[in-house]
């Protein structure tokens, strides 16, 4: 007998009030279904209750596809049967013919919603009589460990069925894509920004990702790395294509680099990067900007630096990378599968100055910016965007 339903998990969904927590389950299982056609999984439905979603279907990938969903702790494939411990009890014996071997020891877990004429412990214990007596019956010498089993069958009942399943596929977590507005993010095709976009996702928020290219200090391997990097967040989220913005910013350098202090040419740049970001939030009606940002990485991110970007200027930042080593960050984006685009070669900045600005005075750069029209630079360049959908 084959599985013929998928058990959907979620975690924070369950905290909110009752008009959110629909809104934030229909959007989950719309993110679903979006993740299932992009994988081609074919299903017969989806359906939820009190705590759960439920997909209807036989396909033996559908559990592992569905945990890459935003919002989803676990997932289990499960055979369904009826609302009672008697096909409860028959379904686990079934299950474990074949599943637990000579010398192994089990466990039933069991968990129980709805109203019935027995409790947990009683399903557990009639379930674990059936698996014993189905053992014997076998030859097999049967071994029960509630603590550390070899093998686990797990029975969930629930008022109108029963669900049996031997496995829990972790989940990504988070809330369900969609639920949080959208914010602008700053993407380069390095290790660190699109581990910060992914994990901003995560968290619910649709991203519009931007690129600054700063052609003719960088090359196009670095704008192919970059765009490679969005289409890979692309595939966690199906259904809600990305507008990305590509904008030029190689002019900006050079108007830095003729006219200002040379050593304060990278705040200058990721201070024109957020104006930049800035303007595009506003047209987009977005409400925040994703950086990837970790304190203390590189010149232009110590904790002086990051107070004379943001001087005068009213722009709600994101961090998520904040507080995070590189070992840290690099395991995510291994994770998240951007990791290997990120190493790939390309020309390193050739506007980073022999020796950057680390100590940068907060009032220091709006006198630089004076220097080169700051305003009608950003201008140029968000008239310039080349705008495009993943």
């Amino acid at each position: 007998m084959m599985n013929d339903v998928v058990i959907v998990r979620y975690g924070e969904l369950a905290l909110k009030s009752s008009s959110v927590r629909n809104w934030y389950e229909k959007t989950l299982m719309s993110n679903i279904e979006a993740m299932l056609r992009q994988y081609g999984v074919s299903y017969s439905g989806i359906s939820r209750e009190w705590g759960r979603v439920f997909i209807h279907g036989t396909d033996l990938n559908t559990s592992r596809i569905v945990a890459d969903v935003f919002g989803v702790v676990s997932t289990s494939p499960a055979r369904t049967t009826e609302a009672s411990i008697e096909a409860a009890s028959k379904m686990c014996a079934e299950i474990a013919d074949g599943f637990i071997l000579e010398g192994e020891s089990f466990a039933i877990r069991t968990r129980r919603t709805g109203n019935h004429d027995f409790s947990s412990q009683e399903l557990g214990i009639k379930c674990g009589d059936a698996v014993w007596t189905m053992l014997e019956s076998k030859g097999t010498t049967p071994s029960v460990d509630l603590s550390n089993p070899d093998r686990e069958i797990f029975v969930e009942m629930r008022q109108k069925h029963a669900y049996v399943f031997t496995q829990h596929v972790h989940g990504v977590g988070g809330l369900p894509l969609g639920t949080q507005g959208k914010m602008v993010s700053l993407v380069s095709g390095g290790i660190d920004s699109p581990v910060a976009t992914w994990m901003l996702m995560k968290r619910g928020v649709e991203v519009i990702p931007v690129y600054c290219n700063n052609e003719p200090y960088s090359d196009e391997r670095a704008r192919q790395r970059t765009m490679d990097c969005i289409n890979q967040l692309q595939k966690w989220c199906p259904g809600r294509p990305f507008k990305v913005y590509e904008v030029p910013n190689g002019q900006n350098l050079g108007a830095f680099i003729d006219n200002c202090d040379r050593a304060k040419t990278c705040v200058l740049c990721k201070r024109t990067m957020y104006r930049i970001a800035l303007e595009i939030m506003n047209i987009e009606n977005a409400s925040g900007i994703i950086t990837g940002s970790s304190l203390g990485q590189v010149a232009s991110q110590t904790a002086a630096n990051m107070h004379a970007e943001v001087f005068g200027l009213c722009a709600p930042l994101y961090h998520p990378l904040i507080g995070l080593d590189k070992d840290e960050i690099i395991n995510i984006a291994k994770k998240i599968g951007t990791y290997d685009i990120s190493i790939r070669p390309a020309a390193s900045c050739g506007a980073v100055p022999q020796h950057p600005e680390v100590k940068a005075k907060f009032a220091s750069l709006p006198l630089e910016e004076g220097k080169v029209a700051i305003e009608d630079l950003v201008r140029y360049s968000v008239a310039n965007a080349k705008i495009s959908k993943v």
